[in-house]
């Protein structure tokens, strides 16, 4: 059986901090801003978030899922209709992300409402994908069981000799989903636990209100 103890495991965070000339800004600026800053860091992965959704039961379900789009609308992500988090999605449509930067001792916090794209959207990026990842969308029934790995990869290999001379087209079953941020939490590492958080929670006509949260 499992017997670890991480007591003694500890990490003191002094990289940063967030002053509160902070909350005056526009958090989707803000947003924008600390993605430039991972990237320019050259941090592992910084597109990639914690999706957090809710089943039929009120039981909570989260996995890794990659950003590829931040605007004014929200954040947009890709996947299976189908999938679990699809039909967690289609019953309940508020979800949660987390993106956590531990090189920069950042992480950020967004909750809101989850709609589909456009499918004109979703056929735009379905097509700027590489062709395995295309044919990647048709294989796989997503969060379904498999039987073995050997019948998934022989209806890959069956897909790429039948696409070898054309394009596929996006199936319906995959598309685009944006989450609508209503609530951003910016969080920095401080020293001796007191962390900076700085929350920003929209109103009904679209205005941002920041506020310090204590740690």
């Amino acid at each position: 059986m499992p017997n670890r103890d991480y007591h003694a495991e500890r990490k003191s965070y002094e990289m940063g901090a967030l002053d509160d000339s902070f909350i005056a800004q526009s958090p989707l600026l803000l947003l924008q801003t600390w993605f430039d800053d991972a990237f320019n860091h050259k941090i592992d992965e910084p597109t990639a978030m914690n999706l957090a959704t809710v089943d039929a039961q009120g039981r909570p379900h989260s996995r890794i899922v990659l950003l590829k789009q931040l605007d004014q609308a929200g954040l947009v992500f890709y996947t299976n209709y189908a999938s679990d988090k699809g039909e967690e999605l289609a019953h309940n449509p508020f979800a949660a992300l987390n993106f956590f930067w531990p090189q920069l001792e950042r992480q950020i916090r967004i909750e809101g409402k989850v709609t589909k794209i456009s499918a004109e959207a979703s056929d735009r990026y379905f097509q700027s994908r590489p062709l395995d990842s295309q044919l990647g969308a048709l294989v796989s029934e997503q969060s379904q069981v498999l039987a073995n790995r050997e019948a998934i990869e022989q209806k890959m290999a069956e897909l790429k000799h039948r696409y070898a001379n054309q394009a596929p087209t996006r199936p319906a079953h995959w598309g685009g989903y944006c989450l609508a941020p209503e609530r951003i939490e910016f969080w920095q590492g401080r020293p001796n636990r007191l962390h900076d958080r700085i929350n920003f929670t929209r109103h009904t006509d679209g205005s941002w209100h920041g506020q310090r949260l204590s740690p």
